[in-house]
Parts: structure tokens; C-alpha cells; sequence
């Protein structure tokens, strides 16, 4: 009775202790040639990200170039008015991001960037440009956001997107006294740091240093303010635009490198299991073929 209670454990006992220890260390031919194929169906589309993304880097070049000339212009009158930004007037930030991923940490480095500024000023309030930016700033910071703006960076941007962003944020309830623009600036292809920008109000255009040497009329300040805010965005976007196609461009770089040698690796392993499994059949065929002689 205990000999037949105990059979079913021994069978299974001796039937591991006799199986091939290859099959416990090495993973099998068709597991390692299925794991190849999926390798190189990755690097191919990492590869042809790259490219798509390595064509995009030009014009998106040429974009920001275009707009970080009018930007800078429009930058000049504040800077030669001494336009400087109240303390402790109510502070809005503008986080310009986009909704796409597999572009690196860009979109980390800005979301970190902005938490440094909450940081010194707590009841600043945000609009976000990008869900990117969105998702991560919700998690700590979702009572600060005030508006926020999907679709953005899907394709180059333009005046006329930046001024639609720039009318929604005037129609807030708070008359903000400063504007800062936080973006990707465009060092070059391989680097990339948060900047920021400022938009001014009225106000604080008015009490600027050297503001009497300008000719500009009270009515025409309105003006003024709206055109800074939407060319400062468009710069924003421009800017976060190219750094985005380039951190793209990398990432997917670096992606097919690291599938190449995972590529090279997995078939290095694959020749030798092969080679493995081969040697092993001849074993058992002149083992066979000896104990038939034999017998």
C-alpha cells in the first residue's frame, strides 16, 4: 500500500533527475529564434523612427531658427526698457511640453524645472501645454493648474496656434502682473536645457525704467501685451518643438545600438545551444549504435 501511495512522487523524482540539464540552464532553440525575430522586427522600427524623426530635425530647425528671431526681437523693447518682472505680484507659468513620448527626459527636465519654481512661489498658478507635462505636474502639483492644452506638438507650430493659446489664457478670471514661459531651449543636436521666458502686463509694462522712451500710447498697450505673450509661446513651441525631434532622433539611436547588441548576443547563444543540441544527438546515435554492436 505505501508502495503505490509513494510511486507517482518517485516517478516524478526520477523523471527530473534524468532530464537534460541544458533544458534547466539554456532556454530552448525555438524560444531563443522567437526572441531573435522580435529583436529585429524593434530594431527596424527604431530604425525607421530614426530616419522619419532625422528628416523632421531639419525643418524643425528652421522653424525654431525663424521664431527665435522674432522672439528675441520682441524681447528687445522689455530689455531696453528695463522691464522687470513685480515681486510678489500673482505669477502664472506657462509649461510648454507636447503629448508625444520616446523622446528621452525632455519632457522630465522641465516638469522638474517647474517644481523648483513652485517651490518659491507656491500659489503660482500653471497652464500646461501638452499632456506630457500634464500627467506628471498632476501628481504633486494639480491644485496650481488652471487650464491646460491637448494636441500640441504633433506637428511645427504656428502664430496662429500660439495666438489661440495666448486668447484663452486672457480670458482667465486673475489678471496675472507676470507671465513666465518655461520651455526646452535648443543648445544643439546632443543637448538641451529648460529655459524660460517672460510676458509682462500692462502694469508693469508702464512702471518699466526706461518706458517714456518708446512712443506707445496707453490704448496700444493691450496690443502690445497679447502680441508679446503669443510670439513668446510660438518661440516656446518652436523651441520645444526641435528639441523634442532631436531627443527623439537620439533615443531611437540609441535604442537600435542597444538592439544590435542584444541581437549579436542572442545569436551567439543561439549557435551554441544549436551546436549543443547537435552534439548531443550524436551522442546518442554512436551510443546507440555501439550498444546495438555490442548486443
Amino acid at each position: 500500500m505505501l508502495f503505490r501511495v509513494a510511486r507517482p512522487a518517485l516517478q516524478r523524482v526520477a523523471t527530473t533527475s534524468i532530464r537534460p540539464a541544458q533544458s534547466n540552464n539554456y532556454a530552448t532553440l525555438r524560444e531563443i529564434e522567437g526572441r531573435l525575430k522580435s529583436i529585429k522586427n524593434i530594431e527596424k522600427i527604431t530604425n525607421t523612427m530614426k530616419i522619419v524623426a532625422s528628416t523632421k530635425l531639419a525643418r524643425a530647425q528652421r522653424a525654431m531658427s525663424e521664431s527665435r528671431t522674432y522672439g528675441q526681437t520682441s524681447n528687445t523693447v522689455f530689455d531696453k526698457a528695463e522691464t522687470k518682472p513685480l515681486e510678489g505680484g500673482k505669477t502664472l507659468i506657462i509649461v510648454s511640453s507636447s503629448d508625444k513620448g520616446l523622446c528621452g527626459g525632455i519632457h522630465s527636465q522641465i516638469t522638474k524645472a517647474v517644481r523648483r519654481k513652485l517651490l518659491e512661489t507656491p500659489d503660482a498658478d500653471l497652464v500646461i501645454l501638452g499632456e506630457k507635462c500634464k500627467a506628471q505636474l498632476s501628481r504633486s502639483s494639480a491644485k496650481n493648474i488652471v487650464m491646460s492644452f491637448a494636441n500640441v506638438g504633433k506637428d511645427l507650430p504656428t502664430f496662429a496656434e500660439a495666438q489661440t493659446i495666448a486668447d484663452q489664457i486672457f480670458q482667465l478670471e486673475k489678471d496675472y502682473d507676470n507671465i513666465e514661459v518655461v520651455y526646452n531651449n535648443f543648445k544643439s543636436a546632443i543637448s538641451y536645457e529648460p529655459g524660460s521666458a517672460y510676458a509682462f502686463s500692462e502694469e508693469t509694462i508702464k512702471n518699466s525704467a526706461n518706458f517714456t522712451a518708446f512712443e506707445i500710447e496707453d490704448e496700444q498697450l493691450v496690443n502690445l501685451r497679447e502680441y508679446a505673450l503669443a510670439n513668446t509661446i510660438f518661440w516656446a513651441l518652436s523651441e520645444g518643438h526641435a528639441c523634442e525631434i532631436s531627443a527623439r532622433r537620439n533615443a531611437m539611436d540609441n535604442a537600435s545600438k542597444n538592439a544590435g547588441d542584444m541581437i549579436n548576443r542572442f545569436q551567439i547563444l543561439f549557435n551554441r545551444t544549436r551546436q549543443a543540441v547537435i552534439t548531443g544527438e550524436l551522442v546518442e546515435i554512436i551510443t546507440g549504435a555501439a550498444a546495438s554492436e555490442d548486443s
